[in-house]
């Protein structure tokens, strides 16, 4: 097949996706979002309620807070399942339906209890190691969040966000190469999570540029949504959800 390179063991072919499919992702995504309506908004109210919980929660523990903002990155394709759900009942044509995607996990629970235990032990490490990073870097009272934020911002200690950004940047980076597309091929082609990840990890490297370019979007979306004290995630999210299986529709023949 032209365009695309066969897999072993398993009939998956990788497409060759162009950068300007991107905006071809985001505009279906926000079309499945129109058509979902309030199956969508559910999941986005979901996603804006965890982070402002989590923002309370670790509040005080800054060290913490930060590395949990950043598993919000690198859990949500897992968080997007019931999105996907949605897109592909749309792309059946059938009546986009809340009830079935609650529990739509159970149908691949061994998988996605496997891909989703190696996520977490990603973010745990990342999570010791942004407390190891604060420890060196910051001596006796701990600052504040809004001082985290703004000394990465402005660089005010550039040791400390080249070291933060660089480590967190190579997690970030690993675990968006493992997952771009894993959870959707579980999800629609019953694939098993090792060769799920693997077939990511080979997707991203036959389209590096293109799903460099869906990773500033994903980041730039949520980003938005936490500087809109996460009320825009109740959007956003959704949208970077269905566009999610679109691009998985594109990606992998």
């Amino acid at each position: 097949m032209a365009g695309v390179e066969a897999l072993p063991n398993h009939k998956l072919a990788i497409g060759n996706a162009k950068p300007s499919q991107v905006t071809k992702w985001l505009v279906a995504g926000a079309l499945d979002f129109r058509q979902a309506g309030l199956s969508s908004l559910f999941y986005g109210f979901a996603f804006s309620i965890a982070g402002i919980l989590l923002h309370q929660i670790f509040l005080t523990a800054h060290w913490l807070l930060t590395a949990l903002i950043t598993g919000f990155y690198l859990l949500g394709p897992f968080l997007a399942m019931g999105l996907y759900a949605l897109s592909q009942q749309i792309e059946n044509k059938q009546q986009p339906r809340l009830a079935p995607t609650l529990t739509i996990w159970r149908h691949h629970l061994k998988n996605v209890g496997i891909f989703a235990g190696a996520l977490i032990v990603i973010f745990m490490i990342w999570a010791r190691a942004s407390m190891v990073i604060f420890a060196i870097f910051f001596h006796g009272s701990l600052p504040t969040f809004r001082d985290v934020v703004m000394n990465v911002i402005t660089f005010q200690d550039p040791v400390f966000t080249s070291v933060y950004l660089g480590i967190g940047g190579f997690f970030a980076a690993l675990t968006y190469c493992l997952s771009v597309v894993t959870i959707p091929l579980m999800f629609d082609k019953q694939t098993d999570a090792i060769t799920a990840a693997i077939t990511s990890f080979q997707t991203v490297l036959k389209n590096p540029f293109t799903l460099l370019l869906w990773a500033l979007v994903i980041v730039l979306f949520i980003a938005l949504g936490f500087v809109t004290y996460y009320m825009g995630l109740i959007i956003l999210m959704p949208i970077i959800g269905h566009a999610t299986w679109h691009a998985y529709r594109d990606l992998i023949k």
